[in-house]
């Protein structure tokens, strides 16, 4: 194995395919296979992009998001769906005293992500193995992908970061 640099012409590149995706957010996992112990990758994400609340809490698992391009959105919530914490994640050319790169989310945490700039890309890492078919935990109390309720609740998130 080699070592890889990754490229803002990459990210620009994973956008046209978020922007091609129904989900409009586009994955590039930098891990070599679900097995790995520490499982890293890129996500774009489109303004509309819905990441529905959702913990690591059944498989206790914490995260790691860090900004690599533009601005992002993290919301915390309470187990009734209130939110009770609101992170701005951002560069360097975003930085300000509310603006961190970084953003720690201990497992069993409801959290959302979304993007504030049609540029956005952070970097996601967590303890492996992945399991694909293991068990999901989105937030009942949350309006599943697709549905009619979605990008109205995008814009309420959105104006909280205002």
């Amino acid at each position: 194995m080699s070592a890889r640099v990754f490229t803002f012409d990459q990210f620009a590149g994973l956008h046209d395919q978020a922007k091609a995706s129904p989900r409009l957010r586009q994955h590039l996992n930098t891990h070599a296979s679900h097995e790995a112990p520490f499982q890293r990758l890129f996500i774009a994400f489109g303004l509309d992009s819905y990441v529905r609340p959702h913990r690591h809490h059944l498989v206790p698992k914490d995260e790691t998001l860090v900004a690599v391009q533009g601005l992002l959105g993290v919301l915390v919530f309470d187990d009734a769906g209130q939110v009770v914490q609101q992170f701005k994640l951002g560069t360097q050319s975003h930085a300000g005293p509310d603006v961190g790169p970084v953003v720690d989310m201990p497992a069993g945490t409801w959290h959302t992500v979304l993007a504030l700039t049609p540029d956005a890309v952070l970097l996601e890492g967590k303890a492996g193995p992945f399991d694909p078919q293991g068990p999901r935990e989105f937030a009942d109390w949350a309006p599943q992908e697709g549905t009619d309720e979605v990008l109205g609740l995008l814009r309420e998130w959105r104006r909280l970061f205002l």
